[in-house]
Formats: C-alpha cells, sequence, structure tokens
C-alpha cells in the first residue's frame, strides 16, 4: 500500500505547473491558448513532471522542499530564456546553442531591454515557484516514497510517454505533422506548437547526445542524366557547364563508405548550371564582399542613404531578391550566402565547417589565384567562432580583439572599420576583402544604439516611430562606410575593376512586425515578403540591368564565381547562377519555395500561382523533394567533410 497519500499532491502541483508554463509561451507566441499541440503538451508534461518529482523526492523534506523551489525556478528560468530568444530571434534556441551562450551575454543591453518588453510573460511564467514559496506552509511534506511506489511512478511515465506516443502515431504523418516533428523533421518554432517545449528540447537533447540528425529519409535519386546530345548544326554554339572534371563512376566504384557514395551517386545525376554571356564578365576584378547586418529595401532611401540608394539603382538590380532567415541568425545567413549550402539544425554550420574542406568558397577560391584575401568584423572576433571559420575561407582575419582597432561603442562604427582597413589593401591589387558589419545591429532606440544616436539628426523629420527611424539611423553608418569606400577606389584609380557585392544576413527582427509594416506603407505578409531583400551588385561604369527572377542569398556563391569566370563545380552547390537558364528556386527555413510558377508555403500546404502558370500536384512533390534533397545533402556534406573526396 501507498503509506503516504500526500505525494500524489505535490505531483499534481508539478504536473499542472509544467503545463501552465507550456500554455503561456505558447500564449505569447501565438496568441492562442488552444491549439493543436496543447493535448501532446499535456500528455508529454505528465511523465517529465513526474521525473521532477522523484528527482526532489530522496532527502528529508527540508531539502526535498528546497530542491523543489529550485526545480521549479529552473523550469520558469527556462522558459522565460526560451520565450525572450524567440521575441529576439523568432526561432528557439538548441542545446548546442546554449552551450555556448556566453558570447550572447555580450548582448545585455538588449536583454534588458528584452526582459522590460517581456516582464508581465516572465512574471507568469515565474508564478508557480512564487505561489510555492507563498503557500509553502499550506503544502504537503514530501516523504521520499518506498520502492513499491516508486515502481508504480516508473510504470506511469512510460505509461503516459506511451499515450503521447499512440497520439503521434495516430495522426498524420505528412510534413510538419506531429509524427514528422518528432521523428524526422527538426524545425524548433512549430515542433514547440505541436509538442510543446519540454518535448522539443528533449528531443534535441537526445539528438545531440546520440551524434545524429533527425531520422530523415535519403532523397530520392534519379536515373543519371544523359550527357547534352552534340548540335547538329556544326554552326551552333555547345553548350559549356560550369562543372570540373569529376569523375563520379570511377568515385562510386571505389568509394566503401555506403553514405559517400550515395552522395556521389545523387550528385552524379545533379543538372549542372550552363556557363552564359555573364561567365568571365568580372575576371580578375577585384572583390569586395559585405554582409551587411539587418541590411533591408527599408534602409536604401534616396535622402538619407543615397550612396546605398545609388547601388541599388546604377547596378545589377534584383527585383525579387530573398533573405530567409535560419536558425543562428546572422552566422547561418552568412554561411548560406558564402558556402551555397543549407544550415544544419541544431548546430552552429559556419563553425562545423571551420573543420571541413571548402574549396569553392571565394576566400580559398581567390587565394589560390593569388589574390590578397582579408576579412574584418567590427565587433568581437570570436563571436560565432568566426576565429575558426574565417580563416578556413581562405581569409586572414581581424576582428576586435584580433588586430582591428576601432572605438568601442554599441554597436561599433562600419565607418571606422573602413577607415582603419582600406589602407591595408587598397594598393595590393588583386584584392578579395570580405566585411562583416555591426553598425546596424538592434536594438533600435537613441537611448541604447551609439549609431542610432550618432545620426539621429539625419532621421528626425522622418515620419515615423522612434524604433524605425532608429534602424534607418544605424543604416546611415553603413551607408557612410560605403561611400567612404567608393571614394577611396576611386582615388585609387581602381573603381572600375572592383566588385562590390552586398547582403544581408537577414532581415531587422530587431523591430516588431507592425514597426516593419510602418516603414513598408502596407501590412506584411510573413511566409515569403518578409524575407524580401536587396542584393548590390556594383561597380562603377557598369550598365544598370533589373533582374526579376526570383533568386536568394543561397545563389550569390554560384553567381559570383561564374562572374569571376572561377573554376567551381555547380552540381556541389544548392544555389544556383542567377544569369544562368536554369529553373529558379528560392528555399526557406521552413521548406517553402518560390519557383518562377508561384509560391509555396510548407506549412499551410497551399500553392499560390503566378498569373498565367499551370502548376499540379506532381509540379509541387517534384520541387518539395527538391527541397528536402537539398536541405539533406547539404547536412551530409557538412557531417561527411564530402569535399575532400571530389577535391583531390
Amino acid at each position: 500500500m501507498i503509506r503516504n497519500i500526500k505525494i500524489p499532491h505535490f505531483i499534481l502541483y508539478f504536473i499542472l505547473s509544467t503545463f501552465y508554463m507550456e500554455s503561456i509561451l505558447r500564449l505569447s507566441v501565438t496568441g492562442s491558448l488552444l491549439a493543436s499541440g496543447s493535448i501532446l503538451s499535456l500528455i508529454f508534461s505528465i511523465p517529465f513532471s513526474i521525473v521532477l518529482y522523484m528527482l526532489c523526492s530522496f532527502f528529508k523534506e527540508k531539502t526535498n522542499h528546497v530542491l523543489c523551489y529550485i526545480t521549479l525556478g529552473l523550469s520558469a528560468f527556462i522558459f522565460s530564456s526560451q520565450l525572450l530568444y524567440y521575441k529576439t530571434f523568432k526561432t528557439f534556441y538548441t542545446l548546442y546553442s546554449a552551450a555556448n551562450a556566453g558570447q550572447i551575454f555580450e548582448l545585455w543591453r538588449d536583454i534588458i531591454a528584452s526582459i522590460a518588453k517581456n516582464l508581465v510573460w516572465i512574471i507568469l511564467l515565474f508564478l508557480p515557484l512564487i505561489s510555492s514559496v507563498l503557500l509553502r506552509k499550506k503544502l504537503p511534506s514530501i516523504k521520499r516514497p518506498d520502492r513499491r511506489y516508486r515502481i508504480f511512478l516508473a510504470c506511469c511515465i512510460l505509461l503516459f510517454h506511451l499515450t503521447g506516443l499512440a497520439f503521434i502515431y495516430a495522426g498524420g504523418r505528412g510534413q510538419y505533422s506531429a509524427y514528422d516533428l518528432y521523428f524526422e523533421s527538426s524545425y524548433p518554432v512549430l515542433s514547440v506548437k505541436k509538442l510543446g517545449l519540454i518535448t522539443s528540447m528533449r528531443l534535441d537533447v537526445q539528438r545531440l547526445f546520440l551524434g545524429r540528425s533527425p531520422a530523415l529519409a535519403e532523397p530520392p535519386r534519379n536515373p543519371q542524366p544523359a550527357p547534352p546530345k552534340a548540335a547538329d548544326d556544326p554552326k551552333e554554339k555547345k553548350i559549356e557547364y560550369n562543372i570540373m572534371d569529376i569523375d563520379f563512376s570511377q568515385l562510386i566504384s571505389a568509394e566503401k563508405n555506403e553514405t559517400v557514395k550515395g552522395m556521389h551517386q545523387y550528385f552524379q545525376q545533379v543538372e549542372p548550371t550552363s556557363k552564359n554571356e555573364y561567365t568571365g564578365k568580372y575576371k580578375g576584378y577585384n572583390l569586395i564582399l559585405i554582409t551587411a547586418e539587418s541590411f533591408s529595401p527599408y534602409a536604401v532611401r534616396r535622402d538619407v542613404t543615397p550612396t546605398l540608394y545609388k547601388l541599388v539603382n546604377e547596378g545589377y538590380n534584383f527585383t525579387n531578391f530573398y533573405t530567409p532567415i535560419w536558425g543562428v541568425s546572422t552566422s547561418d545567413g552568412e554561411y548560406v550566402a558564402y558556402t551555397s549550402l543549407l544550415p544544419k539544425t541544431g548546430v552552429w554550420s559556419f563553425y562545423k565547417s571551420g573543420k571541413i574542406s571548402m574549396p569553392f568558397v571565394l576566400g580559398n577560391q581567390l587565394k589560390s589565384l593569388g589574390y590578397k584575401t582579408l576579412a574584418y568584423h567590427n565587433n568581437t572576433y570570436t563571436y560565432y567562432r568566426r576565429d575558426v571559420s574565417y580563416p578556413n575561407m581562405g581569409y586572414a582575419y581581424k576582428g576586435l580583439g584580433n588586430g582591428l582597432e576601432v572605438e568601442k561603442t554599441w554597436p561599433e562604427s562600419d565607418l571606422e572599420m573602413m577607415e582603419k582597413t582600406i589602407p591595408e589593401y587598397i594598393a595590393k591589387e588583386p584584392f578579395h576583402i570580405y566585411y562583416m558589419t555591426v553598425s546596424g545591429h538592434m536594438r533600435y532606440s537613441f537611448a541604447g544604439n551609439a549609431m542610432a544616436l550618432k545620426n539621429k539628426k539625419y532621421v528626425r523629420d522622418l515620419p515615423y516611430s522612434e524604433p524605425c527611424k532608429a534602424y534607418i539611423a544605424c543604416q546611415i553608418e553603413l551607408d557612410r562606410a560605403v561611400e567612404y569606400l567608393l571614394n577611396k577606389l576611386e582615388e585609387a584609380g581602381i573603381a572600375d575593376r572592383t566588385l562590390i557585392a552586398l547582403s544581408s544576413d537577414h532581415y531587422p527582427y530587431g523591430l516588431e512586425i507592425n514597426e516593419l509594416e510602418e516603414l513598408a506603407g502596407h501590412p506584411i505578409e510573413k511566409n515569403f515578403e518578409l524575407f524580401k531583400n536587396n542584393f548590390i551588385l556594383y561597380t562603377k561604369g557598369m550598365e544598370p540591368l533589373v533582374i526579376d527572377r526570383p533568386c536568394s542569398s543561397l545563389d550569390i556563391l554560384p553567381t559570383l564565381s561564374n562572374l569571376m569566370g572561377l573554376e567551381y563545380d555547380s552540381r556541389l552547390l544548392m544555389g544556383r547562377d542567377i544569369f544562368s537558364d536554369s529553373e529558379p528556386l528560392v528555399v526557406f527555413n521552413n521548406k517553402s519555395f518560390i519557383t518562377d510558377k508561384g509560391f509555396y508555403n510548407a506549412e499551410s500546404r497551399v500553392f499560390i500561382q503566378k498569373q498565367g502558370a499551370k502548376v499540379d500536384e506532381d509540379y509541387i512533390k517534384a520541387t518539395s523533394e527538391t527541397v528536402n534533397a537539398k536541405f539533406f545533402y547539404s547536412s551530409r556534406i557538412l557531417e561527411t567533410n564530402y569535399y575532400k573526396y571530389v577535391s583531390k
């Protein structure tokens, strides 16, 4: 018999507290308490709560109560930190990111501001702890349960866990179903909504410590395509492709590793992109590559950012360009743009790439051709472990604390970075320079942002709220930096042989959606339009050109490689040369996509056709399989160090 009838009371308190925190988090994120994931969240809260109770019942009563307070406090802290992370980065952090969270405290001003902004939610999440302390004299004692009761509790844990699994198996198995999120896909935002935070974090821990990715099925491979037919007319121009001399058949026959062999088989049948009239157009040019923190079309204004406006409208103007956001915000944004690979969920892909062969990135490509290759970042040089990834990309790297000396403000000045670094390379052609800026970083206010305050006078009369004005003021510093760069190139007489490429790491998520809509002047569609951006390609004297085909940051590396006339294999990159005749495909983190035929929302499973396009289910299915394959093989390249097998 169970001798202490009071024990179940505290178990119930743990269960109610856990489900309450799950509900508060769901309400703060979705605006609704009742959602499809509420039942699963409740079911999985029960075994988790029983485990917590058992951990708090092994000692004397007073110690057990203290452990209960600690446990409730730790739970509230985790829920609160995930809430703050989501409110800032629009996703939930993984254990891998949490283990590297020391760097985030450099953003302490933003953290304090976010706490103040979400204080009500945080207090609500801590209510179970507060209540347990205030009602401590009325709560039952917590004595150590006997062996029979522990067995009973263990059976309850198993029973409710199996019940949760039964609900998962009973549901659908399509993309982003509860089944898919539990066993296959890793997409934290939907996982938290449909499974609950506790279950999502448990799955993340399991995957991290077991050293494996979600159990994604290998995408189907098409038969090896026949080689292009020779032209019937001898006068017809022969089609050339951006490929390297890789004997996949020989690699397949010699490879013993089944995973690598499967990758050879897949890449062998990928259709390459053809060379075109833009191939080698800027061969031998200097190249300056800029990732501009939180850059967006709202930063491009004739009145206050005239240099950015000039570069967008007098260079190659990509009017249908997108910068999707990924799980590790800025770092993943850089990774996608300059490796043309999709990031692996749950890790810092750019940091991980620092330990593998990366022969196709521009730094390594141009360095092998005798270019001087340098990288600069005007914030802490180790942030996101750029001290590992940048050198592996072929750059001699300087940041704050590693040779770059700019005034320590928050954020630091892009203009000052240009002033300090340009003398190091301006007279040493050919050169390839990479800048990761920081002046555009949130928080967007005149009180907590040095760049916003510095340029406040230029935005004082703009018809916007303070956050919107502060955002534009931050981007004015980038405009000044680019203006300074152009002037120095002109003075050195090399402006007409230096190609400048500028893109964003992500949209300015430091602004609330209503503030972004204020800048846009209309409601913003959140699955596609939110990520629409500018990609700047400019050199002095170029003929302006408007490119309206859908494209994204994933396409930057192959596009620049083609323009620079570099030898690369287009089959081994996930993006495509924008100027090629290959079908456009923009891929988003949730596996939605855009093609020249329309927009597909993977969460709602709705395809919106462009006017005049005809799309059937087979087209949607085939394109979705292509998207899944890009995610799958991007992860495998990172995991297996695949490029070393094909670049010997």
